[in-house]
């Protein structure tokens, strides 16, 4: 099974080592997860992709964490982790995903550290946290999953 990747070393190789992504990447990252976080926590049915965006974002500071890329400022990553889980096991139990109100706060400081990280890191730097994060990813659903793992069995309806 091919899984599609956003970046490939070659983008990788020529992003600068000196300067953030282009601030229109930027921007529409930060867009997506604020738009997905907000929907998590005052849609009256957030979606999946809501979900999949904020999860996301959590998935890369988890990277940039374990690359040494960044520290957890505020120290609430693996809440934030587990938070996520949470909602999406809400989902598969009730069919809604839901943030409780712990979880928000949680994932409110998590994506403000995200989005300080996203604007001072080297473009380089994200890219290949992201093709990290990715190939993470991609691992768990091809049945990989590290030990530390979160896993969400499945979160959307076929």
């Amino acid at each position: 099974m091919k899984l599609k990747t956003t970046y490939s070393l070659m983008d990788e190789l020529l992003a600068s080592k000196d300067h953030p992504l282009p601030d229109e990447k930027i921007k529409h990252q930060l867009g997506q997860m604020e738009k997905g976080l907000k929907s998590l926590e005052t849609s009256p049915n957030p979606t999946e992709r809501d979900w999949e965006v904020v999860s996301d974002a959590v998935n890369m500071l988890e990277t940039m964490v374990e690359l040494g890329a960044c520290e957890d400022g505020s120290g609430l990553l693996q809440d934030a982790i587990e938070a996520m889980a949470l909602a999406g096991q809400r989902h598969t139990q009730h069919g809604v995903i839901r943030l409780d109100a712990k979880g928000i706060v949680t994932l409110r400081a998590v994506l403000e550290d995200y989005a300080m990280v996203i604007q001072a890191m080297s473009a380089r730097s994200m890219i290949h946290c992201h093709r990290i994060t990715e190939k993470k990813m991609h691992d768990i659903i091809l049945g990989k999953a590290r030990p530390q793992d979160v896993v969400v069995k499945k979160l959307r309806k076929n």
